[in-house]
């Protein structure tokens, strides 16, 4: 039985919070700096650079790259061998959470109550855990610092069976265009498909983790990925919502299995500010 220290989660996850506005992935920015090589407009190609331009002042000044630092999202793999001594593994996580916000002087987004809209006591806290119990003896947490703009432009819908093919790729190039520049793009499109109404939403947030760049495993759906972030990029959007060819830096989709009468859909946006942190202990 491996033992992982209370305090040691919250270190790692406090410096987790701070990386992850701090340091744009080498993916996305790998991602920049080909769209602007593709990208048909001249004002896309301006945004394009400056975005890149932003992520470079954001990683050498140590501050973030969107005054937006988001809600913290935790997936974690639990090893079913590990043991956590000390204290709980979600109060760690929340711990870890307040500190490296407060600490790292990024902005308290979080209200305790969503009507009357209190703001919470707990510095950017309580985040939002997912937590897999899996073989081993690893404690696996992937963050994930999601902004407002791009998830208040994301949907899910209970398509019937009958729409088939045809109606998810519909609904899903609809709920981009609906979003146009609210949700900044150029975007990280994630979906979700099949589970039911609360596993697809999870699906689709999940998918969001994979790099950009990174096709599905299953050849139909790396297929698919690839002709829906054909189709999304002709809508015109483009970066910022300034008109181009690149309002999608990546499409990933996850499925599972469903009900025979059901093909639930989600889509989670993320927008230029694909932030995502990966830690192991």
């Amino acid at each position: 039985m491996k033992t992982i220290p209370y305090e040691k989660i919250v270190e790692e996850v406090a410096g987790m919070c701070q990386e992850a506005n701090y340091d744009l992935g080498e993916d996305v920015v790998n991602a920049f700096k080909t769209a602007v090589k593709e990208e048909e407009s001249e004002t896309g190609k301006d945004v394009l650079n400056q975005l890149i331009t932003n992520a470079n002042i954001a990683t050498s000044e140590r501050v973030p790259m969107c005054q937006d630092t988001g809600v913290s999202v935790f997936f974690v793999e639990l090893g079913q061998d590990c043991h956590i001594i000390g204290g709980n593994l979600n109060d760690a996580i929340n711990e870890g959470v307040m500190k490296g916000y407060e600490e790292g002087y990024l902005r308290h987004s979080i209200v305790d109550h969503p009507i009357t809209r209190n703001k919470s006591s707990e510095y950017n806290s309580p985040s939002v855990i997912h937590i897999d119990v899996v073989q081993g003896d690893t404690l696996s947490i992937h963050m994930t610092a999601k902004g407002g703009g791009a998830e208040n432009m994301s949907t899910l819908k209970m398509l019937k069976p009958s729409d088939g093919l045809e109606g998810v790729k519909e609904y899903i190039i609809d709920t981009v265009k609906v979003a146009g520049p609210n949700a900044c793009p150029p975007l990280v499109v994630g979906i979700g498909i099949g589970g039911n109404f609360e596993k697809c939403a999870l699906l689709a947030k999940k998918s969001l983790f994979r790099p950009v760049g990174e096709r599905s495993d299953r050849e139909d759906i790396a297929q698919l990925e690839e002709e829906l972030m054909e189709e999304i990029n002709r809508l015109g959007i483009g970066p910022q919502g300034l008109g181009g060819s690149t309002t999608a830096l990546d499409v990933k989709i996850e499925i599972a299995p469903c009900h025979i009468a059901a093909l639930p859909v989600a889509v989670n946006l993320n927008c230029h500010a694909s932030r995502h942190k990966k830690a192991v202990i």
